[in-house]
């Protein structure tokens, strides 16, 4: 089986757990789609892997674990969470079949279409080079950074539940782990560089790229809005928020509440 085809059928498979709750067919599905992707790939190209080819599949299998796991833990034992998520999305009881099918294959894609650079590495038989070396390394700079988000906010979280996280890596981007996952699909697409190969492959990887981007954007929007309506009366909030930025470190732009077209 094509190796892209492979990973869309995987991701449909490990997604279609959103049909139990439909938030999780880009939460939790998501995670676990990425790592079981990755250990797909590690079964079906076996008898022509090498050791960076290797790396770039176990990096999905650590990436999709890890996100995967935290967000089932965050979901399944934190009563908080869950009592203050109640009323910033929708439980998705009164979704039709049809609109959550349409989810649920939409996200397959996007996932596919996100490890696609690997999968198209591992079909063209091409081992290891410059890129995707360059590719990895970025990569593993965005684990990190998302892995260390994420552990800072909690900590934080438990000093002061009720207020918004300003420390460590917040102190210079106001989303970090959004920052860390864009930084992890960087290093994916700009290893498959060098084997993208006619326009329909370019367009796939685009696809996953750019889509994974958008959805970065539409998450750090909703957050901002949440935030707004949690913390707009705090003046600390109000300083923190003109003078960190809110996605990429350095970069100047500090709100993105007005781009109604980042639906995610």
């Amino acid at each position: 089986m094509d190796l892209f085809l492979m990973a869309f059928v995987v991701a449909l498979v490990f997604s279609s757990i959103g049909f139990k709750k439909y938030v999780w067919f880009i939460s939790i599905g998501y995670g676990f789609s990425v790592a079981a992707i990755g250990i797909a790939f590690l079964i079906a190209a076996r008898a022509y892997l090498e050791p960076a080819t290797i790396a770039a599949c176990l990096l999905f299998v650590v990436y999709g674990l890890r996100l995967g796991g935290y967000l089932a833990i965050r979901e399944l034992k934190s009563s908080s969470y869950n009592a203050k998520m109640k009323t910033e999305i929708k439980s998705g009881t009164d979704m039709s079949l049809v609109a959550k099918c349409g989810i649920w294959v939409s996200a397959a894609l996007l996932y596919a279409a996100e490890t696609a650079p690997v999968a198209f590495r591992l079909s063209a038989h091409v081992g290891t080079d410059a890129l995707l070396i360059v590719g990895m390394l970025v990569s593993v700079a965005g684990l990190v950074v998302e892995s260390m988000a994420d552990a800072q906010k909690n900590d934080a979280k438990k000093v002061n539940p009720r207020r918004f996280v300003d420390t460590g890596l917040y102190r210079i981007v106001r989303c970090p782990n959004y920052f860390g996952e864009m930084l992890f699909w960087t290093g994916v697409f700009v290893g498959g560089l060098p084997v993208y190969h006619g326009v329909g492959q370019w367009l796939v990887a685009l696809l996953g790229y750019v889509g994974i981007i958008y959805v970065m954007f539409g998450g750090a929007r909703r957050l901002e809005l949440r935030q707004d309506r949690t913390y707009g009366d705090d003046p600390a909030y109000q300083r923190y928020v003109r003078t960190t930025p809110i996605m990429i470190p350095l970069v100047p732009l500090y709100s993105v509440k007005k781009y109604a077209w980042l639906v995610a």
